[in-house]
Order: structure tokens, then sequence, then C-alpha cells
């Protein structure tokens, strides 16, 4: 049985998190979720954990039912988000997975205490913005001020999703939950992905990592293999026939790989 709490950051922002998983279960996981999405995007992998972890999901600012600041943001504030979470609910240590701008969530938390990192697991994400990624940024929150988040939601929708599940249940669910996103919660989180760079954290992170994407997002692939392709004991794994969420678009190949990792470093001594 699950529970949802509203935890006060320093600067009065609240953000809303849920645990899942029994009292006294193995080791922790901490999920951060991508942009224009909220802690929903990892339903699917909360029944494949909660056995035999604890599982603590939670809203980005702006997103879900967390609230926005009202400025823009940048990864050192949203990884101090992190980290305050994980003070306030008593976790020493876990294990972090990153959904695309959950990535350099992950990471800035990473620099900032990596004693508390068990393992990272970045799922189509970037260590650093890549050359246009400001323009590209730019450009949506253009679409979202001047034709709102339903316009922006029918476009990500289709771009990150193949088009038989675009069309589908599963894609209808994620339109939803993008248009809900709140303008100013979106506006803030992009102007945090114009501009990052935690490339000496990814390249040095001390913990066991795994790089995990979705096939079809060939762009965001590559750029994966160049960022963490020089750690040490990098894992790379692929989830076949999916795009940029796939966790969300095949759980069960996702968790299949997930579970494995974790499993994996749980054994290490």
């Amino acid at each position: 049985m699950g529970r949802d709490l509203d935890i006060g950051m320093d600067d009065g922002c609240r953000l809303r998190l849920r645990i899942d998983g029994r009292e006294g279960a193995g080791s922790w996981v901490v999920m951060a979720n991508s942009i224009l999405t909220d802690m929903r995007v990892w339903d699917a992998q909360v029944p494949a954990l909660a056995e035999r972890h604890r599982v603590l999901r939670f809203d980005q600012r702006g997103h879900g039912r967390s609230d926005a600041s009202g400025d823009p943001l940048d990864f050192d504030r949203l990884g101090a988000d992190l980290l305050a979470l994980l003070n306030r609910c008593g976790v020493e240590a876990a294990h972090f997975v990153g959904l695309s701008m959950g990535v350099p969530t992950v990471l800035a938390a990473l620099a900032g205490a990596p004693e508390r990192f068990r393992s990272v697991v970045c799922v189509d994400g970037h260590a650093a913005n890549r050359p246009g990624g400001e323009a590209f940024w730019s450009g949506l929150q253009k679409v979202a001020r001047d034709q709102g988040m339903g316009a922006l939601a029918a476009a990500t929708v289709a771009r990150w999703l193949k088009p038989g599940d675009a069309q589908g249940t599963a894609g209808r669910q994620l339109e939803r939950m993008i248009a809900a996103t709140p303008l100013d919660g979106f506006l803030a989180a992009a102007h945090a992905l114009k501009s990052y760079d935690y490339t000496a954290v990814a390249n040095a992170p001390g913990c066991p990592l795994l790089a995990l994407y979705g096939d079809r997002d060939t762009a965001i692939a590559a750029g994966m293999q160049r960022d963490f392709g020089a750690v040490p004991g990098v894992r790379f794994a692929a989830v076949g026939d999916a795009g940029h969420l796939p966790n969300y678009e095949r759980p069960e190949a996702f968790n299949a790989q997930l579970v494995a990792f974790l499993e994996e470093v749980d054994r290490q001594p």
C-alpha cells in the first residue's frame, strides 16, 4: 500500500512524492520523471519493484502536483530538491533512476552527495545539453505560450511514441498527462534543459551505471554513447521497439532490464 506525501523545500515550494513497497523491504529505488510528465509515468515499474524494494517517486517542480517555483530553473536546484526529499524521508542510500530530464536531475544530486548512491540508471537522457538544444527548447516554449499545452502535448506524443502507440490508449493517456502540465512549470524546466553539463560526474560516478534507452530514440541513444561510453564498467542496454519513454511504451521489456541490473548490484558486497 503506497502513501502520498507533500514535502516543503527551503524556498517554500512543496513537492508531491509517493512511497511504495513494504516497510523493511530491500534497497530504495528513487525515480525522477521527465519533463512534461509526472510520477505516474513510472506506474508500470512499481509492481515489478515493490516486492523487493522501497520505491520513492516524486513530481519534479512544476509538474504533476508539485508547486512551480515561478522562476527559471537549473539542475543544481532540481538536484538539491532530490537530496532534500531523501533527507526528509530518511533514505540514506538508494538506486536512482532518471528519465530524460530526470537524468541531469539525478546527476546533479550525485555531484552533491555521491555517498548516497548505490547505482545510477540513466534512461533516454544526456549528461550535458546538445548543440542546438537552446533553440529547440525555445521553440517548444513558444509553441506552449502561443498555442497552449494541448498543442504541445499532441506534438510531443507524436514525437515520443511510434504511430500505433501514439494513437492508442497509451498515447491518449500520455497526451492528457502532458496537457495537464502547468505552463509555468514547463517553461521553467525547459529553461534548465537549455544549458547544463554534468559530464565530469557522469564520467566518474563512483557507483554502477546503466544507460538504458529505446532503440527508436536514435539521436538520444547516440548521445548517451558519447556521454557515458568512457565510464568504467558502464552497461548499455536497448529496449526494443520503444522511443523516448521505453518504461512507458514497453514496460515489460524495460522492467526486465532494470530489475536484473538492480538485483546484480544488490548482490555485490
